[in-house]
């Protein structure tokens, strides 16, 4: 018998997606400006950490010395190896790392697949934030410009005191830097808006087009926004606005996730003196997810073999948040799996929240896309708990979609295509 067709639902309207519609996305890891002191020699660290899923790259921003090029070469000892991307060149200053999925291991471990095809998350090490970026000050305009090209943020915070290490403002002050970075990246999308805003006006004087008097219309309400203090991404805009917003990848648009370093001390115990603030300003600040980490526990344990590694955290009741980073990270930029699942392959596919099975179907070539029949689904759930897609079948729970299916988060799914008279697949 054929599976059967689900019954259409009215599912509410999910509020849109800041940030582009694709799952090509960008993270970075972004950071400020300290100064390390090292016996009698005085030198400025500037590098910075992005992170980057698949295309998707995230953003690493901060200071240095907060721990972000600590980070990034412990996540560099988890890279996999650039034999795997016969056709993408890695350069020196990036890695690539797996995304940890349990889902995805337990279908490797039923189907006992020839080919396993998970996820990864792409690091680059580069330039770092300072007080004034947004008029070009130290590698400002170069490093604004590399996060306007990602679509999320790890912001590292440094949260330890260290007499060896000398912040520019002569004490550790994570809330203080936190203020410090935002309102650089607001000041630029403001000098952005700014220019847009004249740009528009011009253009009117030589159209009437009423796009333009709409869009002109935002952008002033954006600039307003801007200029009381608030991040782009935290306003309420109207799905309208967000079709145009998207359009100016605005710095302070992009999804943040705060990485808080601390001593390993502090984050055996789970305590630490700056965390409250930290805690507090955030939640002033849109309550995106913190972190809280050590660079010199994930350092240490990088350099362990891996029953050594397991030896020390169990001993001393510790866990790495490396995998809840990678993992956070992703969810951030609403980036979702689907599964293609088969004795051949296994295979985990990145899509935007959001996407439609025949928008889905073409992630895996276009021909699927154009010639889209339909997308026969399982949930990974109800395969875990039934053992056999055979199981599934026989308690109704293997469905058929239409082009209206919004693809679910672990879904597993076969489509069904027919292109030019050739046969379905």
């Amino acid at each position: 018998m054929p599976p059967k067709a689900a019954k259409s639902k009215e599912a509410p309207a999910e509020r849109p997606i800041l940030g582009r519609f694709s799952s090509h996305l960008k993270i970075g890891i972004v950071l400020s400006l300290s100064l390390s002191l090292s016996h009698t020699h005085t030198h400025i660290l500037s590098n910075s950490v992005t992170l980057c899923l698949v295309i998707q790259k995230l953003w690493e921003v901060g200071l240095p010395n907060v721990g972000k090029s600590t980070l990034f070469n412990t996540l560099t000892k988890l890279s996999i190896p650039a034999e795997n991307f016969p056709f993408c060149t890695i350069e020196p200053n990036e890695a690539r790392v797996y995304v940890p999925d349990e889902r995805f291991e337990w279908l490797c471990q039923l189907y006992k697949p020839k080919s396993e095809v998970s996820a990864f998350l792409e690091i680059h090490d580069i330039a770092g934030l300072v007080r004034g970026a947004h008029q070009g000050q130290g590698l400002g305009n170069s490093f604004l410009s590399h996060i306007r090209a990602v679509d999320g943020i790890f912001h590292v915070l440094r949260a330890f005191e260290d007499p060896d290490i000398i912040h520019v403002d002569d004490s550790v002050d994570p809330v203080r830097d936190l203020e410090v970075i935002t309102e650089e990246l607001r000041l630029k999308d403001l000098e952005f808006m700014e220019k847009k805003i004249e740009d528009i006006e011009k253009s009117m004087k030589r159209s009437n087009d009423k796009q333009l008097k709409i869009e002109l219309e935002l952008c002033q309400r954006i600039k307003t926004w801007l200029e009381e203090g608030k991040d782009v991404r935290l306003g309420d805009w109207k799905a309208a606005d967000i079709e145009i917003l998207n359009t100016f990848q605005l710095l302070s648009a992009k999804p943040v996730v705060y990485l808080v370093n601390m001593n390993e001390k502090d984050y055996q115990r789970k305590k630490n003196k700056f965390l409250p603030k930290i805690h507090t300003w955030v939640q002033e600040h849109g309550g995106e997810p913190i972190i809280p980490f050590s660079c010199a526990l994930e350092r240490n344990l990088a350099d362990m073999p891996a029953d050594e590694a397991a030896k020390y955290c169990e001993e001393n009741k510790l866990q790495s948040a490396l995998p809840k980073i990678i993992k956070t990270g992703f969810a951030a930029i609403n980036l979702i799996y689907f599964f293609t699942a088969g004795p051949d392959e296994v295979k985990c596919w990145q899509i935007r929240r959001q996407i439609k099975a025949p928008q889905a179907a073409g992630t895996i070539h276009t021909d699927f896309e154009k010639g889209f029949i339909c997308a026969e689904v399982m949930k990974f759930d109800d395969l875990k708990e039934l053992g056999t897609e055979g199981a599934v079948k026989a308690a109704g729970k293997y469905r058929q979609e239409g082009k209206t299916y919004v693809v679910q988060d672990a879904d597993i799914i076969f489509f069904k295509f027919n292109v030019s008279g050739g046969g379905k697949k």
